[in-house]
């Protein structure tokens, strides 16, 4: 039995924004249903284009791309409420691949009728360009922190932003979260070699500010965690539409 839009768990969340009824209407015809993939999956891949864009209902994977000699740059990973497939929404080639990094359900929306938004529902396309913007942010982000962090710096906001998305999914319990992923990715992800990563993890382990073991992560000293990521005032995440 696939979720009804209006009964969604992801919109009881406090960091995604109300939709009207008007909306939540559209978002349940537009959908087509759900799809379940297991971990390892491949769900979309580079210089592809698919039939389809998804939302992630649950589960995590992570997005990467592939060099020539097949190397892979792992570039962020794909939480619960992510939106996947937007270059297709927009008759592109997908620019990345995406994989399953855990069993996964999405919501599963027609590429072809994305262009029915921006005729009929402009508030729901609005939803989409943020999206994409919001896509662009993270990359001048990312690019700020490896160019300008130190190493030490630099995890401790990897681990601070995924601690806190975590948080804001409700996927902290009992002071822990998953965190299905490999080291060599996360070290992928921010740009630094495995072995820097690793000596850097286990010293930040040791000043007992948070622990990542056994595909899952606790946090222990938050805001000496953020006093070291160089991040200050509210959360690093606003709140943000879910389509």
């Amino acid at each position: 039995m696939t979720t009804d839009c209006t009964d969604c768990p992801l919109r009881r969340l406090a960091v995604f924004d109300n939709a009207t009824d008007t909306e939540l209407d559209f978002i349940q015809r537009f959908k087509a249903g759900e799809l379940q993939i297991e971990a390892g999956t491949t769900l979309m891949v580079e210089g592809e284009r698919s039939a389809h864009l998804y939302t992630v209902l649950s589960g995590m994977g992570l997005r990467y791309k592939t060099l020539h000699d097949r190397r892979r740059q792992v570039i962020n990973f794909v939480f619960p409420g992510d939106f996947i497939g937007i270059q297709s929404a927009l008759g592109r080639d997908m620019t990345q691949s995406i994989e399953a990094t855990t069993d996964m359900t999405l919501c599963v929306f027609p590429a072809d009728r994305v262009w029915s938004l921006f005729k009929s529902h402009p508030s729901v396309a609005f939803n989409l360009t943020w999206v994409a913007a919001t896509e662009e942010h993270f990359l001048s982000e990312i690019l700020t922190a490896v160019g300008q962090r130190k190493a030490t710096e630099l995890i401790a906001w990897g681990v601070l932003r995924l601690w806190e998305r975590g948080a804001s999914l409700g996927l902290v319990e009992n002071g822990a979260m998953p965190l299905p992923y490999r080291q060599r990715d996360a070290a992928d992800a921010l740009g630094i070699s495995l072995v820097h990563f690793n000596k850097t993890m286990h010293k930040l382990t040791d000043q007992g500010l948070f622990e990542w073991r056994d595909d899952r992560l606790r946090v222990y000293e938050i805001d000496k965690l953020r006093e070291l990521a160089m991040v200050c005032g509210g959360p690093l995440l606003d709140k943000r539409p879910l389509i």
